[in-house]
C-alpha cells in the first residue's frame, strides 16, 4: 500500500509539472485531472471477458454459472472500467462473443454488445472506451467492420496516423473527446497491412505488449513481456518499442479433466491492494519494471476487491473522480470468494458439465 501511495505522489507531481491547467467544466473518464493527459498516460481498469456472465438469463450457457464477471458490460462501464475484453467466433454464419465455444457459452452477437456499447457512450460523452477483441477465427477487417457499422458504432471510431508501427506520441483524452474519437478498438489479431477497409481496428501486438497470463499460483504473477513473441522475455525492448503495457491480472485454478477456471477462492486477494498476489502489488511492481504505470490492468470480476481504487491511485486521481457507480448486485467479497461457491461458481454437476462441453467441443 505504501508504494502505491508513493507512485500516486510521484505520478501527481511528475504531471502536474508539464500538463496544461485541469479541465473544470467537466470529468474525462471520471475525473478532470485527466483530460489533458494522453491516452498512453493514464491507466485504464479492463474488463476480462466482459460480457461473460456468471448468471444472466441473456446468455445461452450450457451449464450454470459460467464466466468472468458478475455484471454486464453497461454496468461495467458505469462504475469505471474503461477497457472491455471478449471473445468473436463464428457461429452459423454469425460472428458471436463465446467463450472458449459458442457450445459452451454464447453471449450473442458481436453487434448486439456493440450497440449496448454505443448507448453507454452515447450518454456519456465525455468518457474513452477501449475495446479489446480476441480474434478467434480470424475474422477478417470486413467482416468485424460489418458488426461495428451494424452497431452505428463506427463514428466514433479513432485511426491513429500510423497502423503499422506503435505511436510515440497519442491523443489526449481531451483530443479524442472533442475530435469524436473516443472508441480505441485493438483486435488479436488482425494484420494492419491488409487491412485496408477499417483502419480503426487496430492489430493489437502492434501497439500493445502484455505479460503471461495464465497462472494458477498467487506466488506466479510477472511482468515481464510475454507477447507479442518479438519481445517475449524482453520487457526494455517492448517499453522502448513504444507498446502500451497491457498488465493480465486474473488467477486460474484446475478444476479436474485439464479444465482451468477463474480461481473465485482467491478473488478478493487477487483484486486486493496488499499482500503476495494481489493487484496492488502488481500494479507497483510492473509499474517500478516499466518506469511508468501500465496502460491496462486486466481482471475478473472487477466490482470485487479494490479495483477502482487501485486505478484510481495510479492515475493520482483519488480527490478528484466523479461517476463511478458500483454495482449494487456484486456478489459478497468475503474469504469464500463470495455466493458463487466452487471455482466459476460451480457445484460438482456444474463442473462435471464443463468437462463434457469442452470435450464435446474437442471432439
Amino acid at each position: 500500500m505504501r508504494s502505491l501511495i508513493l507512485l500516486s505522489l510521484v505520478a501527481q507531481a511528475a504531471f502536474g509539472a508539464v500538463l496544461a491547467p485541469r479541465n473544470t467544466s467537466y470529468a474525462c473518464n471520471n475525473s478532470p485531472d485527466l483530460c489533458s493527459r494522453s491516452y498512453s498516460n493514464i491507466t485504464q481498469l479492463g474488463a476480462h471477458d466482459s460480457p461473460f456472465l456468471t448468471s444472466t438469463s441473456s446468455e445461452t450457457i450450457s451449464f450454470t454459472n459460467a464466466g468472468n464477471q458478475n455484471v454486464n458490460s453497461t454496468a461495467q462501464l458505469t462504475a469505471g472500467v474503461r477497457l472491455l475484453t471478449a471473445q468473436v467466433h463464428s457461429n452459423n454464419g454469425s460472428w458471436h462473443l463465446c467463450h472458449t465455444s459458442c457450445s459452451l457459452l454464447d453471449a450473442g452477437t458481436l453487434s448486439a454488445w456493440l450497440s449496448e456499447i454505443k448507448t453507454w457512450m452515447d450518454n456519456n460523452p465525455h468518457d474513452v472506451v477501449t475495446i479489446l477483441l480476441v480474434n478467434s477465427d480470424n475474422a477478417s477487417a470486413a467482416d468485424l467492420n460489418s458488426e461495428f457499422e451494424a452497431a452505428n458504432i463506427t463514428s466514433y471510431a479513432y485511426t491513429p496516423p500510423s497502423t503499422t508501427t506503435a505511436l510515440t506520441t497519442w491523443p489526449t483524452l481531451q483530443e479524442l473527446i472533442s475530435n469524436s474519437t473516443r472508441l480505441v478498438t485493438f483486435v488479436a489479431s488482425m494484420n494492419p497491412s491488409s487491412n485496408t477497409v477499417a483502419p480503426y481496428l487496430l492489430d493489437e501486438f502492434t501497439f500493445v505488449f502484455e505479460n503471461p497470463y495464465n497462472v494458477t499460483s498467487l506466488s506466479n504473477f510477472s511482468c515481464v513481456a510475454d507477447r507479442p513473441r518479438i519481445v517475449q522475455g524482453q520487457t526494455t525492448t517492448a517499453i522502448s518499442s513504444g507498446r502500451l503495457p497491457l498488465v493480465n491480472h486474473f488467477l486460474y485454478e484446475n478444476v479436474g479433466f485439464g479444465i482451468d477456471a477463474p480461481d473465485t477462492g482467491n478473488i478478493t486477494t487477487t483484486n486486493g491492494k496488499t499482500g503476495t498476489g494481489s493487484l496492488g502489488q502488481a500494479a507497483s511492481d510492473c509499474s517500478a519494471l516499466y518506469g511508468k504505470a501500465p496502460a491496462f490492468l486486466l481482471v475478473d470480476f472487477f466490482d470485487e476487491g479494490s479495483t477502482i481504487s487501485i486505478v484510481n491511485s495510479l492515475n493520482g486521481v483519488e480527490a478528484s473522480t466523479t461517476g463511478q457507480t458500483r454495482p449494487s448486485t456484486t456478489a459478497t467479497s468475503d474469504a469464500g470468494g463470495g455466493n458463487r461457491g466452487g471455482p466459476l461458481g460451480l457445484g460438482s454437476g456444474s463442473i462435471l458439465g464443463l468437462a463434457l462441453a469442452m470435450i464435446a467441443c474437442l471432439v
